[in-house]
């Protein structure tokens, strides 16, 4: 199954009161097929490239440049900086992106739950949203987005630093195997998903209330409507072991992707390639 699936099945349980179940998820995956086509799995793949590119260039390199300030603030310059700053540079990095990339992360939220007769492209999406509900609307969701953002990348990040660091101490490699990277990347998305997921529910549900029929306000409000419609595992959770399958194969491939491009671009300068 492409990663473009697990976000489709993941985005119309997550906006829906339809209960979600793997039956309920294949049979989803195959009623789509079978009216719109085999390429309808990938629909809003377009915008999720539109946004991952920036949002992870953004994400990998403020990590960095917060990790370089912090440690000189604290006195770590060039080392592993200690727990709290090591969780706040991650934090900082993830609302840095998300604060820079969110209109994005919100057209392909809508295109990933509305027919394809509906927005034809990703500027369609930005037009129509624009004028038939007003700019603002392109920031809905923004607030728990954010929220969520600093405990996902903050656990994230912190996660796959401290297996790194305690990866060094153990065995004296400083660099670890590829599959090694893979593997703590696949941690580090399994519990910034994890801790952030109910956030990232009432996000979609923000999102996407201009398309859904329903109405909802705060933050506070969208959990009490999803809790006493649906429940609290059912409702805040719905869709988890599905992100449980995308998000460490995901964080994993991207966290191990930066490292490898920062280790090559480091020997191409050394060899005196700018």
């Amino acid at each position: 199954m492409a990663l473009n699936d697990i976000v489709h099945i993941v985005g119309f349980f997550s906006v829906s009161s339809a209960r979600f179940s793997a039956k309920e998820a294949y049979k989803l995956i195959y009623r789509t097929y079978l009216k719109d086509g085999f390429f309808s799995l990938w629909r809003g793949n377009s915008a999720t490239m539109v946004r991952v590119i920036p949002y992870a260039a953004i994400q990998f390199c403020a990590h960095e440049q917060y990790k370089e300030l912090l440690g000189g603030y604290y006195g770590f310059q060039g080392k592993a900086l200690p727990p709290v700053p090591r969780l706040v540079a991650g934090s900082m990095a993830g609302t840095t992106a998300a604060m820079l990339t969110y209109p994005l992360d919100m057209v392909r939220a809508r295109m990933a739950v509305t027919p394809k007769e509906m927005y034809s492209n990703i500027l369609h999406v930005f037009v129509r949203i624009s004028r038939e509900e007003g700019l603002k609307t392109l920031y809905r969701g923004f607030t728990p987005t954010i929220l969520g953002v600093v405990p996902y990348a903050g656990l994230s990040f912190f996660t796959y630093e401290t297996l790194k660091k305690l990866h060094a101490e153990h065995s004296g490699r400083l660099k670890p195997y590829s599959y090694e990277r893979l593997a703590f990347g696949a941690c580090a998305g399994l519990i910034g998903q994890s801790a952030s997921y109910p956030l990232d529910v009432v996000r979609r549900r923000l999102q996407t209330a201009g398309v859904t029929g329903h109405t909802y306000g705060t933050i506070l409000g969208t959990m009490k409507d999803i809790v006493s419609e649906e429940g609290v595992i059912r409702g805040l959770y719905k869709g988890l072991s599905m992100n449980w399958v995308k998000g460490p194969i995901a964080v994993g491939i991207s966290f191990t992707t930066f490292d490898l491009t920062q280790i090559l671009l480091r020997k191409l300068h050394q060899m005196g390639y700018t």
